[in-house]
């Protein structure tokens, strides 16, 4: 690690003594401190040099190593290091501080605050990157701590990851990026010193998506940006459907290109992504939603690398239509095909039917959660053309499938196979992106997202039998302080099994005032303290979106600020149905006792990352690690 001091330049003032020359000189090294800096002090081929004493890799003394050749060797892991500038010979360990050195008078000086060639911001950049390309979870775990730390704007790492991962990943967008999506959008939900862990879990997910992956080699764009939208978007369709990853990728760099919309080309993508239903359990249009929720943090001009990420995973998804899961013992595709027009990939009915709502205000009705929630495929296909009709948009829908999946999740029965976790997972997140998608375009190929999600949602009905119970408002009021509930929940994540209590103790939360950006710094505490894996990582981020949306939405059903007592079109319901509507508070609930669960159910883990990020962290403190 080089400095800009050559040896024994600099104010005399900066040196300060360490050890007689004599004396280094008959023992070949010296152990000294200098306002707490620990160093190690060479006699080596003539050369005297100084180093940090703490190796970069686990901090062990590197004054009880061996120099032999011009060589360092730490004993512990055997990093080794050139001595005279503190390079690695091996990219794991990171380098080693070197400092500037002078003999005066036969004593040796050592100047322990050298001035660096980079700045902090620019050396950890450069750090990261290295991460990156060597997927060394390590430095990039020094790197997004040292970021953070210098003040960088989390978007310049996230733009630096999102660079990578699209370059060097030839299979395209998956789940490191995903992640690391996610995470950005978690940034202002969680405490500063959860930042780092949230930036450097998105980075290694990243780097061992991208190890051993061939790079991708860019499909430009079309000469010409003066091709119609329409048409390019048909051209776009066409090749996702025969599976053409090469002439796809070239119609949406062209729609970029040409300088066409976020919205327009949200709905080129996610008319490709919809032209079958539920691709690859939902993932497809999930990834989808997070690169555009990825070029919200990072900026458009990333936009045709990111969004050309998109393609592989389209052209080589599996598509539920041909699933038998779909097809029996209910024809699903059947129903799909009749509300859409005559197939999955037309829209022409939805259109009709959307042409006969225009100017009029749809409030969802009183038993609609019901209906999603039910076992009839057909009455539910049927509500939802019904509310087309009547005037709802894809936004007011998607919050609807979005509020009945989340719901499958905080119903969940834990009798179920474990990975049965997975498919209500699925389902949620797959809403969650139709809801993204709903607020960034009107695109009516949206509609089929939203039926889609619905019949998803049908499927996971077993998954709730029976429904564990959500506790609605008011009924966990106990009085406590609601920081000591918070306590309690991250102790339901220290031990197995507790994922009815989990989703209890979030309901008392907000029973006894607690407030939820309290409640959700700390269930993001407790999510990247673990090894995450890649779906829990997911469902957090959807549930505090989906939480978020509830507050802040206009949507009919979420209008409503009682708790459950009106019904959607804000009058006095007394039909007994209201529970079917609930209130926003409630509905505000519901993901959050969701991910709660989901969460306990998945932990605790074995922590290996939490490890490597808290080494980190004292190695960037100059803490001792070997020592206790």
């Amino acid at each position: 690690m080089a400095t800009t001091d050559e040896d024994g330049d600099g104010p005399d003032d900066e040196f300060s003594p360490v050890v007689a020359l004599d004396e280094l000189e008959e023992a070949g090294r010296e152990l000294a401190s200098i306002d707490g800096t620990p160093l190690a002090i060479f006699h080596h081929e003539g050369e005297i040099r100084a180093v940090n004493n703490r190796c970069p890799h686990m901090g062990f003394p590197l004054v009880e190593g061996t120099v032999d050749d011009g060589i360092l060797t730490c004993h512990w892991h055997h990093a080794r290091f050139e001595l005279s500038c503190g390079d690695t010979f091996d990219p794991w360990a990171d380098d080693v501080q070197t400092y500037p050195v002078a003999v005066r008078d036969g004593t040796v000086y050592v100047n322990p605050k050298p001035t660096h060639e980079l700045p902090p911001a620019e050396h950890w950049a450069d750090r990261l990157e290295t991460g990156l390309e060597e997927n060394l979870r390590l430095v990039t775990a020094k790197s997004a701590i040292g970021l953070v730390d210098a003040d960088v704007d989390y978007q310049e790492p996230v733009a630096t990851t999102l660079a990578f991962g699209t370059q060097y990943r030839d299979s395209g967008w998956g789940p490191g990026l995903t992640i690391l999506g996610c995470m950005a959008n978690l940034i202002d939900d969680i405490d500063p010193d959860d930042r780092k862990r949230a930036l450097y879990t998105g980075v290694r997910h990243v780097a061992d998506d991208c190890a051993g992956e061939p790079p991708s080699f860019d499909q430009p764009a079309f000469d010409t940006t003066e091709v119609t939208f329409d048409r390019l978007k048909s051209w776009f369709r066409d090749c996702i459907e025969v599976r053409d990853a090469d002439g796809a990728e070239r119609c949406l760099r062209t729609a970029v290109a040409a300088g066409y919309s976020n919205a327009e080309v949200a709905e080129l993508v996610v008319a490709g992504a919809t032209d079958h239903p539920y691709l690859t359990t939902g993932h497809v249009l999930d990834f989808a939603n997070k690169a555009f929720e990825s070029l919200e943090h990072t900026g458009w001009d990333h936009a045709d690398t990111t969004l050309a990420s998109l393609v592989e995973p389209l052209v080589t998804a599996s598509r539920s239509d041909e699933q038998s899961s779909w097809r029996q013992p209910v024809d699903l595709i059947s129903l799909l095909e009749d509300a859409y027009g005559g197939s999955v990939t037309e829209t022409s009915d939805l259109e009709e039917l959307a042409a006969a709502g225009d100017d009029r205000s749809w409030s969802p009705p009183a038993d609609l959660q019901e209906t999603l929630l039910g076992d009839d495929p057909e009455a539910i296909v049927d509500a939802l053309a019904d509310a087309i009709r009547q005037g709802a948009t894809p936004e007011h829908l998607a919050a609807e499938v979005a509020h009945a999946a989340a719901t499958r999740v905080a119903q969940f029965g834990t009798a179920n196979e474990f990975n049965d976790w997975n498919t209500v997972h699925h389902t949620f997140s797959y809403a969650n992106a139709v809801y993204g998608f709903a607020r960034r375009t009107d695109a009516i190929e949206l509609y089929r997202g939203v039926f889609d999600g619905a019949l998803s949602v049908y499927l996971d009905r077993f998954l709730n039998t029976p429904p564990a119970p959500i506790p609605t408002v008011g009924e966990n009021d106990t009085g406590r302080d609601p920081d000591a509930v918070l306590d309690d929940l991250l102790e339901t994540f220290d031990a197995e099994g507790e994922v009815d209590r989990a989703g209890r103790l979030v309901a008392e939360f907000f029973d006894c005032g607690g407030d939820a950006a309290d409640l959700k710094r700390t269930l993001g505490h407790g999510l990247l303290r673990e090894d995450a894996g890649f779906h829990t990582l997911q469902n957090v981020e959807a549930a505090f979106r989906q939480a978020e949306l509830v507050e802040s939405s206009s949507v009919p059903a979420l209008v409503d600020d009682s708790e459950g007592g009106e019904d959607g079109d804000g009058d006095d319901d007394s039909d007994g149905d209201d529970e079917f509507v609930p209130g926003r508070e409630q509905r505000r609930r519901v993901p959050l006792i969701a991910t709660a669960r989901y969460m306990a159910a998945h932990f605790p883990t074995r922590r290996e990352a939490e490890q490597t990020f808290t080494i980190a962290a004292r190695l960037n403190r100059g803490e001792t690690i070997h020592e206790a």
